[in-house]
């Protein structure tokens, strides 16, 4: 049974005779002629009483006109659904977005889409990258920012920018040379990040550096938050660490003290997807926007490039 069979039953009931059901789809009234006949071969069921001036459904006939009448609609809604999608009138669109994504202008990412394509539905999952990673993997989310390293098994990672992360203290003596990562483990340290602990990517390339030193990482104090990490460094608690966009944010706190790490540290942000998985035409449009507000930066000299 296919949908040209019910299609050609359908309109035949709806005008009354083959020719005008021929006319309606625009093929031959031999071919609606044979689509039913073949529908009625398959049912093993007279489904018209012929020769009349007007077609008239026998009893099988009006058994299945309901059916077939819904099950041409559904397929309707369907091909409308996927043209609705296709041309981003219609759909939903999921994406990652970083913990600290209002450093990177992306807070307002959610209002510029709807702005553009306003009948399309947008999930925005802000987390740590460790789990954006995860849920892309296991389709949750199409799509995502992160921060490398991550694992990156089953996804397609492009790198797009790179900023640096810095040594953050209230004392001007420890922040008056490049911090190597044996004085970074001898400083009293508020982290944040306090869930994901040394899965989050920043910390994963500290734990490493630390771990080829030889020395250990362990902080005084974990939080969840940066801006609650960098208030407690204010009040002379203890140090920590802070991206470039983050220090040059106008809430960044007064009396605070930055500098690099001895061996450059950055943050590489990149876009993920599920590999061998492509994305919605809404998903896409989404990442594509959020792409340009990461190349606005760097065009405004905040990051720096990644070669592709």
């Amino acid at each position: 049974m296919t949908l040209n069979q019910l299609k050609a039953f359908a309109e035949a009931e709806r005008l009354g005779s083959f020719t005008a059901a021929a006319a309606a789809m625009e093929i031959a009234q031999a071919s609606v002629s044979e689509l039913v006949r073949r529908l009625e071969e398959e049912l093993d069921a007279v489904l018209f009483v012929r020769g009349s001036r007007r077609l008239t459904l026998t009893a099988a006939g009006q058994e299945l006109l309901p059916y077939a009448q819904e099950t041409l609609r559904a397929a309707d809604s369907g091909a409308k659904a996927v043209r609705s999608l296709g041309s981003l009138g219609g759909g939903t669109a999921t994406f990652g977005v970083l913990r600290n994504a209002d450093y990177y202008l992306l807070a307002n990412l959610a209002q510029t889409f709807h702005a553009r394509y306003p009948a399309v539905r947008v999930r925005l999952v802000g987390q740590n990258s460790a789990e954006t990673a995860h849920a892309v993997a296991a389709g949750k989310i199409e799509a995502g920012l992160v921060v490398l390293p991550i694992d990156d098994e089953g996804l397609v990672v492009r790198p797009l920018m790179r900023d640096e992360v810095c040594y953050v203290t209230a004392d001007p003596e420890r922040a008056a040379a490049p911090v190597t990562i044996e004085a970074f483990a001898a400083a009293p340290l508020v982290l944040y990040d306090a869930h994901y602990g040394w899965q989050d990517p920043t910390r994963r390339q500290i734990a490493e550096r630390a771990q080829l030193a030889g020395v250990r990482v362990e902080p005084l104090m974990e939080l969840e938050r940066v801006e609650a990490a960098l208030k407690l460094t204010a009040a002379g608690v203890g140090d920590t660490i802070a991206s470039r966009a983050v220090i040059d944010s106008p809430g960044f706190p007064a009396g605070l003290h930055t500098v690099p790490f001895a061996e450059p540290l950055y943050d590489t942000i990149a876009l993920v997807r599920r590999r061998g998985h492509a994305l919605s035409r809404a998903t896409r449009e989404l990442a594509r926007l959020a792409e340009d507000t990461i190349r606005e930066l760097r065009g405004e000299g905040q990051g720096v490039p990644v070669a592709p």
